[in-house]
């Protein structure tokens, strides 16, 4: 699952003195280190200055980029990575300068991406941003290439190999793109499926190494693979939960986010995204251990107005408490909507588990409901499900002392033979009970 560069990297980050963001994260240097570091390579040297305009030939001034050929001289680099995006011109300057190959900031995650997906629809995903990006940085890539030999029979304008790429991949991403269309169509039958049966749909989100699939593994029991690295997931996954009380829960945990995703990426992922759409609820789980953590929370916020998952009723889970400092723990708020848990260690997991409850089931009904004999099958489900507490028998009805959502209540309540009893009825049936 993981990538390995092996490659002795140099790594180059130059903001603009005169632009002042306030969005940008307030390291996103420190990001951009951990990106890099992620794939496994060695940062012999790193870049991080500030410049007054932006060179249209080298993204960088002259002096700069001397400096950086120098230094890539002297430690033999094997790849210089800028966390920027480098035109497809810039690129090849930058590269024919420095004698080395140069990766911008879209192909680092792009290439990251390639690593980690495992799924047949992830990787056709992946590689579709890949040629989408690769076909911009064509452009005189085999400019040492004339036209194709001549001859008797063979002479005429013929094909340039930079001609040929293009037409392979034009033919490479119909196919992608045809294939992916297959496989969401059967994405739409499964969500379909999902709601037919009933089944509350909860996804989890939140920026790359929030601790989502730690938390997810938590809840459902399942064994995903989790590390402290950005995108160790990457790939949608989803698992049934079904612990007494809380009825039948689809989790899906979903590939994190990251400020200044590249489009392709985004557009390549929509249609996994479209599970985020379809959820009751989002779990947007929060790292509250990083100095980050409030851009980190718009960010994704943000992401999700672009897929048009905003309006989804969200609980924000504000995991790694453990990891906080004491002064900002006490600034983390707890209501109706928000619960601070650390996953990894298994805390605040239960009243999360409340919130979840409350939220998908409207609310929890602890009574006593009538349901006649004949309807064992419903008998069956209440007991799977784990809401009956205690059972007693009069006439041809079951008494069921429950513990149920209000969701699940009205549902049954719809059925005939399925009735509430009071608490002025429960007194009067208190000495006929049998069992």
């Amino acid at each position: 699952m993981e990538n390995r560069f092996h490659s002795n990297v140099i790594i180059v980050q130059s903001d603009l003195k005169k632009v002042t963001d306030l969005s940008n994260p307030i390291d996103p240097f420190n990001e951009f280190k951990e990106l890099v570091g992620s794939t496994g390579a060695n940062i012999l040297k790193k870049y991080h200055g500030q410049q007054n305009n932006l060179s249209a030939k080298y993204f960088l001034g002259k002096g700069k980029v001397d400096e950086i050929s120098e230094a890539t001289k002297n430690y033999k680099a094997d790849l210089v990575i800028f966390n920027h995006d480098l035109s497809p011109s810039q690129e090849r300057n930058l590269e024919k300068e420095l004698r080395t190959r140069v990766l911008d900031r879209t192909g680092l995650i792009l290439d990251i991406f390639a690593s980690r997906a495992t799924s047949h629809i992830g990787k056709m995903q992946v590689e579709l941003a890949q040629l989408n990006h690769l076909s911009t940085r064509l452009v005189r890539g085999w400019s040492h290439l004339e036209r194709q030999k001549g001859g008797i029979g063979l002479r005429g304008p013929g094909e340039t190999q930079l001609e040929t790429d293009r037409r392979l991949i034009a033919n490479r991403i119909k196919s992608i793109k045809k294939r992916l269309e297959k496989s969401h169509r059967q994405k739409k039958l499964n969500r379909y499926a999902r709601k037919k049966g009933n089944n509350h749909v909860l996804a989890l989100v939140g920026y790359t190494n929030a601790g989502k699939t730690t938390l997810f593994n938590k809840l459902t029991g399942s064994d995903q693979y989790e590390a402290d690295q950005l995108f160790a997931t990457l790939d949608t996954v989803t698992r049934k939960n079904l612990s007494p009380g809380t009825g039948s829960i689809l989790f899906i945990d979903t590939v994190g986010f990251i400020s200044n995703l590249p489009t392709a990426l985004i557009e390549s992922f929509k249609a996994t995204l479209e599970d985020l759409r379809e959820a009751d609820l989002l779990l947007h789980v929060s790292d509250v251990s990083d100095i980050d953590c409030d851009f980190k929370f718009r960010e994704v916020n943000k992401i999700l107005r672009e897929i048009n998952a905003d309006n989804i009723p969200q609980i924000i889970v504000n995991n790694k408490i453990d990891q906080a400092d004491e002064a900002d723990a006490i600034g983390i708020s707890e209501d109706v909507n928000q619960v601070s848990i650390s996953a990894s260690e298994g805390i605040g997991l239960s009243r999360l588990k409340d919130k979840i409850t409350n939220h998908l089931s409207k609310g929890i009904y602890t009574g006593r409901l009538s349901v006649k004999q004949k309807l064992g099958g419903i008998r069956a489900s209440l007991y799977q499900q784990g809401y009956i507490k205690h059972e007693s028998v009069i006439d041809d009805s079951w008494l069921f002392d429950v513990v149920i959502g209000n969701f699940e209540l009205n549902q049954l309540l719809e059925q005939d033979g399925v009735d509430l009893v009071s608490q002025q009825n429960q007194e009067e049936l208190s000495n006929n009970l049998v069992g």
